[in-house]
């Protein structure tokens, strides 16, 4: 589903990612586990098409997708949940989860909200409530609908665990986990394993741009 070959990024003249490369099979979880500062969010970003590559190439489903830009590689089933959320305050639950349809007309929008409302009856709950409204986990648990809005076939999550509550966390890893019966590949970078450790089936372990080890999901399970 996903493969990214000796990716290298540079930002404002510094090396950000440096030779990187991992993949995803359909319908597998995959970690992406390093310290602030290490290149996760640039590895997503660069997935995206939001970073732009000095060497390399980033693959998906095969296809060789280097050139293509953001807004196209959007139609290409990818879903992205950044770290910081960015939902709009001032549109309701619903609304900011339907942002990706509302670009892209090729989405099923009826028919993915209400997958998403089945997966998460929490979010059908507060559909009409205003996003400035919600806790940061409830925040997080939007965006990650958002994502499953377009990522038909391909989540991109950032840091989904990071400020939420122990309870939210627990709810949105059982959510995430529940992914792998969609078959639905998943990339969750992380600075810590706290919360996935029962779910991946691999893990890739970044430091300052590199990828230094991989690791199974038994030796995940393990660690944990």
């Amino acid at each position: 589903m996903l493969a990214l070959e000796q990716v290298e990024v540079t930002i404002q003249s510094a090396p950000i990612l440096r030779g990187l490369s991992l993949s995803a099979a359909e319908g597998e979880l995959v970690g992406l586990v390093g310290r602030n500062g290490a290149g996760k969010t640039t590895t997503m970003r660069t997935i995206m098409g939001l970073a732009k590559l000095r060497a390399g190439r980033v693959l998906i489903e095969g296809e060789d997708v280097t050139g293509l830009s953001a807004h196209r590689r959007n139609t290409l089933g990818l879903g992205y949940m950044p770290e910081d959320r960015r939902l709009v305050p001032q549109l309701t639950v619903d609304e900011n989860m339907e942002l990706p349809a509302w670009v892209n007309p090729g989405i099923d929008r009826t028919a993915t909200l209400a997958f998403i409302h089945e997966l998460m009856p929490e979010l059908a709950a507060m559909r009409d409530r205003k996003a400035m409204l919600l806790s940061g986990g409830q925040q997080k648990m939007v965006a990650l609908g958002r994502a499953l809005m377009a990522g038909t076939k391909l989540l991109l999550l950032d840091e989904p665990f990071e400020g939420v509550a122990p309870a939210l966390a627990l709810r949105l890893s059982e959510v995430i986990a529940a992914l792998r019966q969609e078959r639905r590949s998943v990339l969750i970078a992380q600075s810590e394993l706290t919360h996935s450790t029962a779910f991946l089936d691999r893990q890739y372990v970044i430091e300052r741009g590199a990828i230094i080890r991989e690791e199974t999901g038994a030796d995940v399970a393990a660690a944990g």
